[in-house]
Protein backbone atom coordinates (compact mmCIF):
# COMPACT_ATOMS: atom_id res chain seq x y z
CA UNK A 1 0.00 0.00 0.00
CA UNK A 2 1.04 3.60 -0.57
CA UNK A 3 2.61 5.64 2.24
CA UNK A 4 0.13 8.00 3.96
CA UNK A 5 2.19 10.99 2.80
CA UNK A 6 1.89 9.84 -0.81
CA UNK A 7 -1.87 9.38 -0.39
CA UNK A 8 -2.16 12.93 0.97
CA UNK A 9 -0.02 14.31 -1.88
CA UNK A 10 -2.24 12.65 -4.52
CA UNK A 11 -5.35 14.00 -2.77
CA UNK A 12 -3.75 17.48 -2.98
CA UNK A 13 -3.12 17.00 -6.71
CA UNK A 14 -6.72 16.02 -7.30
CA UNK A 15 -8.00 18.98 -5.25
CA UNK A 16 -5.88 21.36 -7.35
CA UNK A 17 -7.11 19.73 -10.55
CA UNK A 18 -10.69 20.21 -9.34
CA UNK A 19 -10.09 23.91 -8.64
CA UNK A 20 -8.36 24.52 -11.96
CA UNK A 21 -10.53 22.13 -14.03
CA UNK A 22 -7.44 20.33 -15.26
CA UNK A 23 -6.19 16.76 -15.64
CA UNK A 24 -3.29 15.00 -13.93
CA UNK A 25 -1.26 11.98 -15.13
CA UNK A 26 -2.57 8.55 -14.24
CA UNK A 27 -1.86 7.51 -10.66
CA UNK A 28 -1.23 3.92 -11.75
CA UNK A 29 1.39 5.07 -14.28
CA UNK A 30 3.35 6.72 -11.47
CA UNK A 31 2.51 4.29 -8.66
CA UNK A 32 1.88 0.88 -10.28
CA UNK A 33 1.81 -0.71 -6.82
CA UNK A 34 -1.28 1.32 -5.81
CA UNK A 35 -4.22 -0.81 -4.69
CA UNK A 36 -8.00 -0.33 -4.56
CA UNK A 37 -7.60 0.24 -0.81
CA UNK A 38 -5.15 3.06 -1.60
CA UNK A 39 -7.62 4.63 -4.02
CA UNK A 40 -10.40 4.74 -1.43
CA UNK A 41 -7.91 6.17 1.07
CA UNK A 42 -7.07 8.95 -1.42
CA UNK A 43 -10.77 9.61 -2.00
CA UNK A 44 -11.33 9.62 1.77
CA UNK A 45 -8.67 12.27 2.40
CA UNK A 46 -10.16 14.43 -0.36
CA UNK A 47 -13.69 13.91 1.04
CA UNK A 48 -12.75 14.74 4.63
CA UNK A 49 -10.98 17.93 3.58
CA UNK A 50 -14.07 19.06 1.68
CA UNK A 51 -16.30 18.40 4.69
CA UNK A 52 -13.87 20.26 6.94
CA UNK A 53 -14.07 23.19 4.50
CA UNK A 54 -17.84 23.37 4.98
CA UNK A 55 -19.31 21.27 2.17
CA UNK A 56 -22.27 19.03 3.07
CA UNK A 57 -22.36 15.39 2.01
CA UNK A 58 -25.80 14.44 0.66
CA UNK A 59 -25.23 10.96 -0.73
CA UNK A 60 -23.16 8.44 -2.64
CA UNK A 61 -22.72 7.52 -6.27
CA UNK A 62 -22.21 3.99 -7.49
CA UNK A 63 -20.46 3.52 -10.80
CA UNK A 64 -19.64 0.82 -13.31
CA UNK A 65 -22.67 -1.28 -12.44
CA UNK A 66 -23.82 -1.98 -16.00
CA UNK A 67 -22.27 -3.96 -18.85
CA UNK A 68 -22.56 -0.84 -21.04
CA UNK A 69 -20.39 1.18 -18.65
CA UNK A 70 -17.93 -1.63 -18.02
CA UNK A 71 -17.44 -2.06 -21.76
CA UNK A 72 -17.05 1.72 -22.19
CA UNK A 73 -14.32 1.97 -19.53
CA UNK A 74 -12.66 -1.44 -19.58
CA UNK A 75 -13.28 -1.68 -15.82
CA UNK A 76 -15.19 -4.73 -14.58
CA UNK A 77 -16.14 -4.00 -10.95
CA UNK A 78 -18.39 -1.35 -9.38
CA UNK A 79 -17.00 1.64 -7.51
CA UNK A 80 -18.41 4.44 -5.39
CA UNK A 81 -17.84 8.08 -4.51
CA UNK A 82 -19.43 10.91 -2.53
CA UNK A 83 -21.83 13.68 -3.53
CA UNK A 84 -21.99 17.15 -1.98
CA UNK A 85 -25.01 19.45 -1.82
CA UNK A 86 -23.51 22.05 -4.17
CA UNK A 87 -23.35 19.47 -7.00
CA UNK A 88 -27.12 18.85 -7.19
CA UNK A 89 -29.15 20.53 -9.97
CA UNK A 90 -32.85 20.47 -10.78
CA UNK A 91 -34.22 19.63 -14.22
CA UNK A 92 -34.08 22.69 -16.48
CA UNK A 93 -30.79 23.90 -15.00
CA UNK A 94 -28.04 25.69 -16.88
CA UNK A 95 -24.76 24.00 -15.99
CA UNK A 96 -21.42 25.81 -16.40
CA UNK A 97 -19.30 23.49 -18.53
CA UNK A 98 -16.06 25.12 -17.33
CA UNK A 99 -16.58 23.63 -13.87
CA UNK A 100 -15.78 20.16 -15.20
CA UNK A 101 -13.15 18.22 -17.13
CA UNK A 102 -13.89 15.53 -19.75
CA UNK A 103 -17.61 16.32 -19.49
CA UNK A 104 -19.99 13.44 -20.18
CA UNK A 105 -23.56 12.52 -19.23
CA UNK A 106 -24.85 9.22 -17.85
CA UNK A 107 -28.47 8.07 -17.47
CA UNK A 108 -29.39 6.76 -14.04
CA UNK A 109 -31.97 6.39 -11.30
CA UNK A 110 -31.37 7.86 -7.85
CA UNK A 111 -32.82 6.50 -4.62
CA UNK A 112 -33.53 8.42 -1.41
CA UNK A 113 -33.40 6.32 1.75
CA UNK A 114 -36.12 6.54 4.40
CA UNK A 115 -34.22 4.34 6.85
CA UNK A 116 -30.56 3.49 7.42
CA UNK A 117 -29.20 0.46 5.57
CA UNK A 118 -26.35 -1.72 6.79
CA UNK A 119 -24.58 -4.91 5.79
CA UNK A 120 -23.08 -7.42 5.90
CA UNK A 121 -25.89 -9.44 4.32
CA UNK A 122 -28.06 -6.74 2.79
CA UNK A 123 -30.27 -8.04 -0.03
CA UNK A 124 -32.24 -6.38 -2.82
CA UNK A 125 -35.40 -6.78 -0.73
CA UNK A 126 -33.69 -5.05 2.20
CA UNK A 127 -32.66 -2.19 -0.06
CA UNK A 128 -36.17 -1.80 -1.50
CA UNK A 129 -37.64 -1.73 2.03
CA UNK A 130 -35.20 1.05 3.01
CA UNK A 131 -35.86 3.22 -0.08
CA UNK A 132 -38.34 6.07 0.25
CA UNK A 133 -38.56 6.80 -3.48
CA UNK A 134 -36.79 6.61 -6.82
CA UNK A 135 -36.23 9.63 -9.06
CA UNK A 136 -34.67 9.95 -12.54
CA UNK A 137 -31.18 11.43 -12.52
CA UNK A 138 -28.46 12.41 -14.96
CA UNK A 139 -24.87 12.21 -13.75
CA UNK A 140 -22.30 14.69 -15.03
CA UNK A 141 -18.93 12.96 -15.17
CA UNK A 142 -15.89 15.01 -14.16
CA UNK A 143 -12.56 13.26 -14.71
CA UNK A 144 -9.38 14.84 -13.34
CA UNK A 145 -7.13 11.96 -14.41
CA UNK A 146 -6.16 11.29 -18.01
CA UNK A 147 -8.58 8.82 -19.55
CA UNK A 148 -6.21 6.75 -21.68
CA UNK A 149 -5.20 3.59 -19.83
CA UNK A 150 -6.88 4.46 -16.53
CA UNK A 151 -7.79 1.65 -14.12
CA UNK A 152 -10.26 1.21 -11.29
CA UNK A 153 -7.62 2.65 -8.94
CA UNK A 154 -7.43 5.89 -10.93
CA UNK A 155 -11.19 6.20 -11.17
CA UNK A 156 -11.92 5.59 -7.48
CA UNK A 157 -9.18 8.03 -6.41
CA UNK A 158 -10.89 10.68 -8.52
CA UNK A 159 -14.16 10.33 -6.53
CA UNK A 160 -15.38 7.77 -9.08
CA UNK A 161 -15.39 10.54 -11.73
CA UNK A 162 -18.44 12.20 -10.17
CA UNK A 163 -19.08 15.85 -11.01
CA UNK A 164 -22.77 16.63 -10.52
CA UNK A 165 -26.27 15.23 -10.90
CA UNK A 166 -29.49 16.61 -12.34
CA UNK A 167 -32.64 15.31 -10.66
CA UNK A 168 -36.03 14.88 -12.30
CA UNK A 169 -39.41 15.86 -10.87
CA UNK A 170 -41.22 12.50 -10.79
CA UNK A 171 -40.84 10.40 -7.66
CA UNK A 172 -42.03 6.81 -7.33
CA UNK A 173 -42.00 4.41 -4.40
CA UNK A 174 -40.55 0.98 -5.24
CA UNK A 175 -44.04 -0.54 -4.94
CA UNK A 176 -45.53 1.92 -7.44
CA UNK A 177 -43.50 0.99 -10.50
CA UNK A 178 -41.44 -1.89 -11.88
CA UNK A 179 -38.03 -0.25 -11.55
CA UNK A 180 -36.37 -2.84 -13.80
CA UNK A 181 -38.39 -1.59 -16.77
CA UNK A 182 -37.85 2.17 -16.44
CA UNK A 183 -36.76 3.24 -19.97
CA UNK A 184 -34.49 6.05 -21.08
CA UNK A 185 -34.10 7.88 -24.40
CA UNK A 186 -31.14 10.26 -24.29
CA UNK A 187 -30.98 13.23 -26.69
CA UNK A 188 -28.30 15.84 -27.40
CA UNK A 189 -29.52 18.89 -29.30
CA UNK A 190 -32.62 17.02 -30.44
CA UNK A 191 -30.74 13.97 -31.76
CA UNK A 192 -31.14 10.64 -30.00
CA UNK A 193 -27.78 9.19 -28.95
CA UNK A 194 -28.43 6.44 -26.39
CA UNK A 195 -31.26 4.22 -25.19
CA UNK A 196 -31.46 1.87 -22.26
CA UNK A 197 -33.56 0.22 -19.59
CA UNK A 198 -32.86 0.28 -15.85
CA UNK A 199 -32.48 -3.51 -15.58
CA UNK A 200 -29.13 -2.99 -17.31
CA UNK A 201 -27.83 -2.06 -13.85
CA UNK A 202 -27.15 -5.41 -12.16
CA UNK A 203 -30.56 -6.72 -13.36
CA UNK A 204 -32.28 -4.28 -10.96
CA UNK A 205 -31.14 -0.70 -10.31
CA UNK A 206 -31.56 -1.05 -6.54
CA UNK A 207 -29.17 -4.01 -6.40
CA UNK A 208 -26.33 -1.51 -6.26
CA UNK A 209 -27.79 0.02 -3.10
CA UNK A 210 -27.56 -3.38 -1.38
CA UNK A 211 -24.02 -3.85 -2.77
CA UNK A 212 -22.97 -0.48 -1.35
CA UNK A 213 -24.44 -1.20 2.08
CA UNK A 214 -22.44 -4.43 2.21
CA UNK A 215 -19.31 -2.65 1.01
CA UNK A 216 -19.69 0.01 3.70
CA UNK A 217 -20.00 -2.69 6.36
CA UNK A 218 -16.45 -3.77 5.55
CA UNK A 219 -15.35 -0.31 6.71
CA UNK A 220 -17.56 -0.25 9.80
CA UNK A 221 -20.10 2.14 8.31
CA UNK A 222 -23.63 2.20 6.90
CA UNK A 223 -25.89 4.19 4.58
CA UNK A 224 -27.97 6.75 6.48
CA UNK A 225 -31.62 7.78 6.21
CA UNK A 226 -32.05 10.74 3.87
CA UNK A 227 -29.02 9.94 1.74
CA UNK A 228 -29.32 10.03 -2.06
CA UNK A 229 -27.84 6.97 -3.76
CA UNK A 230 -27.05 7.40 -7.44
CA UNK A 231 -27.33 3.83 -8.66
CA UNK A 232 -25.24 3.66 -11.86
CA UNK A 233 -25.74 4.27 -15.56
CA UNK A 234 -27.72 2.07 -17.90
CA UNK A 235 -26.41 3.78 -21.03
CA UNK A 236 -22.93 4.55 -22.27
CA UNK A 237 -21.58 8.02 -21.38
CA UNK A 238 -22.44 10.81 -23.83
CA UNK A 239 -19.94 13.62 -24.43
CA UNK A 240 -21.26 17.17 -24.07
CA UNK A 241 -19.84 20.61 -24.85
CA UNK A 242 -20.78 24.23 -24.22
CA UNK A 243 -24.11 25.03 -25.82
CA UNK A 244 -25.42 21.47 -25.83
CA UNK A 245 -29.02 20.89 -24.73
CA UNK A 246 -29.62 17.50 -23.11
CA UNK A 247 -32.99 15.78 -22.79
CA UNK A 248 -33.64 12.35 -21.31
CA UNK A 249 -37.11 10.82 -21.61
CA UNK A 250 -37.83 8.27 -18.85
CA UNK A 251 -41.32 7.35 -20.05
CA UNK A 252 -43.60 6.94 -17.03
CA UNK A 253 -41.04 8.69 -14.81
CA UNK A 254 -41.05 11.91 -16.83
CA UNK A 255 -38.05 13.65 -18.38
CA UNK A 256 -34.98 15.67 -17.46
CA UNK A 257 -33.54 18.61 -19.37
CA UNK A 258 -30.43 20.72 -18.88
CA UNK A 259 -28.21 22.99 -20.92
CA UNK A 260 -24.44 23.39 -20.74
CA UNK A 261 -23.29 27.01 -20.82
Amino acid sequence: MLHPDTIAEIADELARADRTHSVIPRITARYPEATVEDSYAIQGVWRDRNIAAGRTLVGRKIGLTSKAMQDATGITEPDYGVMFDDTVYASGAEIPVDQFSNVRIEVELAFVLKTALAGPDCTLDDALAAIDYAVPALEVLNSHIELEGRTIVDTISDNAAYGAMVLGDVRRRPDEIDLRWVPALLYRNGEITETGVAAGVLDHPATGVAWLANKFHQHGSRLEAGEIILAGSFTRPMWVSRGDVVLCDYGPMGSITCRFV
